[in-house]
């Protein structure tokens, strides 16, 4: 099913669902109540339990794979920050990796987190991996066809300091280790989307990326909440440095 359809039959929201609390808050802080409300609010969680995705995070990726028209069929996908799990659903659909159409090519889905990430038929998890470590870029090698990726994926992020600046540097250095990884294992005319938060540092990787990728640009999906810092770039047509 393509994005498109999702806001009008799944996204659509009444007053009285914006007006919805919930119940048994006596022993929350402040912030957790503050979540609780939003997360009951929220079209997409909402949408994501109708559509058994494993996150809202799902839509986003929807959006940029149906606008820009990557994961296609037999593609072979890496997963960075993978946990929970609900971009590499969106993959396993798109590139068929399940083989749930036999008439299309059959993908390969491959996600990688530091968390331990529950299975899902169609792609190979390798929990507790850390993406910069060059034991899990050889375990990566082993698990593609040719050991090369047609797409790299990453909604990874550190956990929040509680300091802005310092919690952006190290996604933009997060972000910048996949650009290594792009050199190692993405085809020549690959995909990569990674997630950044705004700040300081985004030029840095925005020129980075502008190197390798004939075509970059910084995406902010409609899923991704409007207070929230986290943009996305998506970099087209990967050219192979010699």
């Amino acid at each position: 099913m393509q994005y498109s359809s999702f806001p009008k039959r799944y996204l659509h929201t009444t007053i009285g669902f914006m007006k919805k609390t919930p119940h048994n808050l006596k022993g929350k802080t402040t912030s957790d109540q503050k979540w609780l409300v939003r997360q009951l609010n929220d079209p997409y969680v909402k949408a994501s339990r109708v559509h058994n995705y494993r996150c809202r995070s799902a839509f986003k990726l929807l959006e940029i794979v149906d606008k820009y028209s990557i994961l296609k069929p037999g593609d072979n996908v890496i997963d960075c920050g993978a946990a929970p799990g609900a971009w590499s659903q969106i993959a396993v659909q798109r590139v068929n990796s399940a083989g749930a159409n036999a008439e299309l090519p059959r993908g390969t889905v491959v996600g990688i987190d530091l968390l331990n990430i529950a299975p899902l038929d169609g792609a190979h998890f390798l929990s507790s991996h850390d993406v910069t470590d060059p034991v899990t870029h050889a375990r990566l090698q082993e698990l593609l066809p040719n050991a090369k990726a047609d797409v790299i994926l990453s909604d990874m992020a550190p956990n929040a300091s509680g300091f802005k600046d310092m919690d952006h540097e190290k996604l933009i250095t997060m972000c910048l280790s996949l650009v290594d990884l792009s050199e190692k294992i993405l085809q020549p005319g690959g995909s990569l989307v990674c997630k950044y938060w705004d700040g300081f540092l985004a030029h840095t990787l925005q020129n980075r990326l502008s190197a390798v990728f004939e075509s970059v640009r910084s995406l902010k999906p409609k899923a991704s909440r409007k207070e929230s810092a986290e943009k996305y770039f998506l970099g087209k047509m990967y050219k192979k440095i010699k």
